[in-house]
């Protein structure tokens, strides 16, 4: 059965970073598109950067500038990293492997910016 594993939330101030991973496993991870969603309390779930197979990356506007996003085909994970976070970050962060066939999700990680 396919595992994704988030880890690397928690709470901060505004201003700060965090780093957020997501390890794989049971997939072959090289050929998925992977993601970062997030959703916060009583807001639909949204996109917040992608990473494709080949390298290209997709962010939302919200988070241009502020978070980047990577992937390590070696180690089957993927990363988000935070910078300059704000209260409107705030938000359940989950990780997402998707090809045409379907997609797979984590469980998510809380990630709180407050003061």
């Amino acid at each position: 059965q396919v595992q994704l594993v988030e880890s690397g939330g928690g709470l901060v101030q505004p201003g700060g970073s965090l780093r957020l991973s997501c390890a794989a496993s049971r997939i072959i991870f090289s050929i998925y598109t992977m993601g970062w969603y997030r959703q916060a309390h009583g807001k639909q779930r949204e996109l917040v950067a992608s990473v494709t197979s080949g390298g290209s990356t997709n962010y939302a506007d919200s988070v241009k500038g502020r978070f980047t996003i990577s992937r390590d085909n070696a180690k089957n994970a993927v990363y988000l990293q935070m910078n300059n976070l704000e209260p409107e970050d705030t938000a359940v962060y989950y990780c997402n492997a998707a090809k045409i066939t379907g997609a797979y999700w984590g469980r998510g990680t809380q990630v709180t910016v407050s003061s």
